[in-house]
């Protein structure tokens, strides 16, 4: 992959073989942040398990203290008074079989987060291959399919993030923007780590947190010398 001339900069601007303590390895992250807009914080951590096993799977969601600096557009798919709920605690969308149609026959993906109660589950199956693919189909295990609608739409408009490994068991997970400052997101950071470090699988053997690193949207990866 081919990288402009600011990224070479910020590559050049410290030790990329380093692993910083918590306070430097955010102020290089920030100094090397230097596109022209807001760039998001990311998180990404190496774990010592084996995602192919379900037994090892690590998968949760958190709420940040401070948000994710993004503004969260929410569909829900519900039915009746869960509907009203929905409307009246702030959902962007609300629906059920109409919607459900529109993402069959146009692609429709104008939203971020897709939370639907229980009684539509059965339904929602028909649009498994479309949303599974994009990060967007509802579950239990992420909070989105709930009786508690009105919660889970305040939660994800606060600032709740779903981690989880992906097939070489890295998580990555976005933390704040930039403009944040480090103690907002280190805030963020260390309810996420802890988070993460209580999902450890009973099943996972050895060490658990193999690697730490924090990247901006454009910039690169900085190694954290983490300890649990």
């Amino acid at each position: 992959m081919k990288h402009g001339k600011k990224y070479i900069d910020s590559v050049k601007a410290f030790d990329t073989s380093k692993a910083y303590e918590t306070d430097e390895a955010f102020k290089t992250v920030l100094d090397t942040a230097k596109a022209k807009f807001d760039e998001s914080i990311e998180l990404h951590v190496r774990l010592g398990v084996d995602p192919r096993k379900a037994d090892q799977q690590v998968r949760g969601t958190v709420v940040l203290p401070n948000g994710t600096g993004k503004t969260v557009k929410v569909l829900v798919i519900a039915k009746g008074e869960k509907a009203d709920i929905a409307e009246k605690a702030g959902a962007d969308i609300v629906g059920a079989e109409e919607i459900i149609a529109k993402i069959l026959s146009e692609n429709f993906l104008d939203f971020d987060v897709c939370i639907t109660s229980p009684d539509m589950m059965g339904q929602m199956g028909r649009v498994a291959k479309i949303l599974g693919p994009k990060g967007l189909m509802p579950s239990p295990k992420a909070g989105t399919v709930t009786t508690d609608i009105a919660k889970a739409i305040a939660d994800t408009k606060a600032g709740k993030v779903e981690y989880r490994t992906d097939k070489t068991a890295i998580i990555h997970c976005p933390i704040g923007k930039k403009s944040f400052g480090t103690d907002k997101l280190k805030e963020n950071y260390d309810v996420l780590m802890e988070a993460i470090v209580k999902a450890k699988p009973a099943a996972a053997k050895g060490t658990y947190v193999k690697s730490v690193y924090l990247a901006s949207t454009m910039g690169p990866g900085v190694k954290v010398n983490y300890r649990v």
